[in-house]
């Protein structure tokens, strides 16, 4: 029988990875120009982990996390998200005792969820988290940084929204509100907004049942409620946004699928990847280090999916990355292939990053330069019997009209670091 990757688990095949670096290149790069540092979790967690971060009654929590015991009867999850792995980390490795913390992660995330185009059940994430920092100020640059990348990456059709959760006692009264809106309606309800009713009223908001939206419309909105505090903030952000210039939408039914947040919540969404359109989203979470056992700490954060951000640079006509050789090492016979495994490491020390291939199995000069042309590499240095005892080696651009040239051996390195100099490289 034919072996199978698992349903809504990818290979990303080299062609495809090639164009994964480059675009999470730019997003590296654009994440630490604001000062943001790396750290990397472990894929595994104690359940309750998630379970308390994320909320009980939340989709994840109740249908899609990958949860099993281990030998000793404990119970891990798969990571379903960064956010909480990111708080535990913290609070396990003392990061926000009298500190604060501005952070990044990238890597796969799992959910069992019903595999399409954008959703998968192996998806990988970009995360950004700033701790300890309590103004309007931090949650505008995490915005900003966004805005940014667009740039850098060449994406048009994003647009940014923005909503205010408010305070624990603002959500505390617009609970009661929707509590009291949907009871009454309650016969229209579906089965998931019965079910969160009582327990989580929010989440009603985040529907995606097509027969919900006309009742959500009409609810509450929870800028209604919000105290003088929350509201500052949130106008305090917006301030903020216009310095920038960056354009934004007020989305009142904007809550957002996790139960930690509060205050601020955004989502980039896009018009171009059909119903798949949020890109990056994220929010204020004041109260989840102290949630998970550790010191009041406020917070910020968003996510992003890579699969979604690279078929966006994609639709927009990125140029794909490219995991082709700057020189192919053309060499026929025992003697040649041992002066071009030489030059190759010289030219490898000579100029780090460029990307040299040799020929390996063998094969005739005929074979072996169809190979260096299918390889897309942009030099060809060819070496044979005859090359070697002249102590000489041929140099052919293969993506010119430039003429084969024959080089001194001592001279190639120079040779051929001025060809890629020339070329950028």
């Amino acid at each position: 029988m034919k072996t199978k990757s698992i349903r809504g688990m990818n290979d990303i095949l080299p062609e495809a990875t090639a164009t994964w670096r480059h675009v999470e290149s730019i997003v590296c790069d654009v994440i630490e120009s604001y000062g943001y540092e790396q750290i990397r979790l472990p894929i595994l967690e104690h359940t309750e982990v998630f379970a308390r971060a994320i909320g009980e009654v939340t989709d994840i929590v109740e249908k899609e996390m990958y949860t099993f015991r281990d030998r000793n009867d404990k119970s891990l999850t798969m990571r379903p998200e960064a956010t909480a792995g990111m708080v535990r980390a913290g609070i396990t490795n003392g990061l926000f005792h009298n500190q604060r913390q501005k952070l990044w992660t990238l890597g796969p995330m799992f959910r069992y969820e019903k595999p399409q185009k954008g959703r998968y059940r192996q998806f990988h994430q970009f995360d950004v988290e700033a701790m300890g920092y309590p103004g309007p100020d931090v949650d505008a640059e995490l915005m900003i940084m966004c805005a940014r990348m667009w740039e850098r990456l060449g994406l048009k059709r994003l647009r940014l929204e923005i909503n205010t959760l408010g305070s624990p006692e603002t959500r505390s009264r617009y609970r009661e509100e929707l509590v009291s809106y949907f009871s009454v309606v309650k016969s229209q309800l579906d089965e998931d907004s019965i079910r969160r009713l009582k327990k989580n009223p929010l989440r009603i908001l985040d529907s995606k049942n097509p027969d919900m939206q006309t009742l959500i419309e009409a609810a509450p909105i929870m800028t209604d409620c919000l105290d003088d505090a929350s509201s500052a903030h949130f106008e305090g952000l917006k301030s903020h946004l216009d310095a920038a210039s960056v354009p934004y939408k007020v989305n009142p039914r904007l809550v957002r699928g996790l139960d930690y947040y509060n205050l601020t919540v955004f989502e980039w969404i896009t018009d171009a990847l059909g119903s798949q359109g949020a890109v990056c989203a994220g929010g204020r979470y004041d109260g989840l280090v102290e949630k998970l056992g550790g010191r009041q700490t406020p917070a910020i954060g968003w996510a992003m999916g890579v699969e979604r951000l690279v078929a966006l640079y994609e639709g927009s006509g990125g140029a794909p990355g490219t995991s082709a050789p700057d020189v192919y090492v053309v060499a026929v016979g025992d003697k040649a292939f041992s002066a071009g495994l030489s030059a190759a490491e010289k030219l490898r020390d000579r100029m780090p990053g460029i990307v040299v291939a040799l020929n390996l199995g063998g094969g005739s000069f005929k074979s072996q330069l169809k190979r260096a042309d299918k390889s897309g590499a942009a030099l060809a240095v060819i070496l044979g019997e005859d090359e070697v005892e002249r102590n000489e080696a041929g140099v052919k651009p293969l993506r010119s009209a430039e003429d084969q040239v024959s080089v001194a051996l001592d001279e190639l390195t120079d040779v051929l670091a001025g060809h890629l100099a020339r070329q950028g490289k």
